[in-house]
């Protein structure tokens, strides 16, 4: 287990930065079996006045799909680890799919046929292939073959890297990640001028530890992880949701489910 202290309580000049799953989300078994409840989306929601809307949500995951996850709201976002970015309802260019992204998801479906529960998750400019639902016994043989494909189609991919992560590999874009999406925010009103804190869990979360770090900034590792440039660590959601639930003074807003 970590060694590195709990986090101290959120400045209220902060810059928020969260991570969604792993850190303000527990994992499920599919990407999409995730939903955000009521009262964490209210105390998001009172967070982002508190902050005067220096709130912003750093996710593997697209635009499109945070939005629907957290449906009615529209965070500030960074999405595809910062190849997507929004600030002020703009969207940042996630750039064209090149064609040979889009054979590798076509040959990606075929492979995952020969091994049960594996997972081709489509995410536009990038592509995951996920492995957490694969029996036990056949998840390392499962997992090989997911990197070993991977690592041959990064092959036709100029400009595209292989990223890990739990339980998934993924094929992205390389001219950015969270590191760069969180100083570009903070180079932005509401987030320029204030301290910097991010929470995240997993290894795309590294590069934004070490830019809010560099920022003189708090990082947060959400569980055991080890090797992590944060700073401090927090058990699992539950407690990053405590951590937040301490920071809002304010009474929550009713949203609806």
């Amino acid at each position: 287990m970590s060694a590195l202290p709990p986090p101290p309580a959120l400045p209220g000049h902060a810059a928020l930065f969260l991570d969604v799953d792993g850190c303000l989300l527990p994992f499920a078994p599919r990407p999409d079996a995730v939903s955000v409840p009521p009262a964490l989306l209210a105390r998001l929601i009172v967070l982002q006045q508190q902050l005067g809307g220096a709130l912003a949500l750093v996710s593997g995951r697209n635009l499109a799909t945070l939005d629907q996850l957290f449906a009615p709201q529209v965070f500030a976002a960074a999405g595809l680890h910062g190849v997507e970015r929004r600030r002020s309802g703009h969207t940042g260019a996630a750039g064209d799919v090149p064609p040979a992204l889009a054979r590798a998801r076509q040959a990606a479906m075929a492979l995952i046929e020969s091994h049960p529960g594996a997972l081709v998750e489509d995410k536009g400019a990038a592509l995951g292939l996920h492995w957490r639902m694969v029996a036990p016994a056949r998840k390392a043989d499962t997992e090989r073959a997911l990197q070993a494909f991977a690592a041959d189609a990064l092959i036709d991919l100029p400009g595209y890297q292989l990223q890990p992560g739990d339980h998934v590999i993924e094929l992205r874009p390389r001219h950015a990640d969270k590191g760069s999406a969180i100083l570009a925010f903070l180079d932005e009103a509401p987030f320029a001028g204030r301290v910097p804190v991010f929470a995240g869990d997993d290894l795309t979360d590294e590069p934004g530890f070490r830019a809010v770090n560099a920022q003189g900034g708090i990082s947060v590792l959400v569980g055991d992880r080890a090797g992590s440039a944060a700073r401090f660590r927090l058990p699992d959601p539950a407690a990053v949701h405590a951590w937040l639930r301490v920071a809002t003074d304010a009474p929550t807003p009713e949203v609806s489910p």
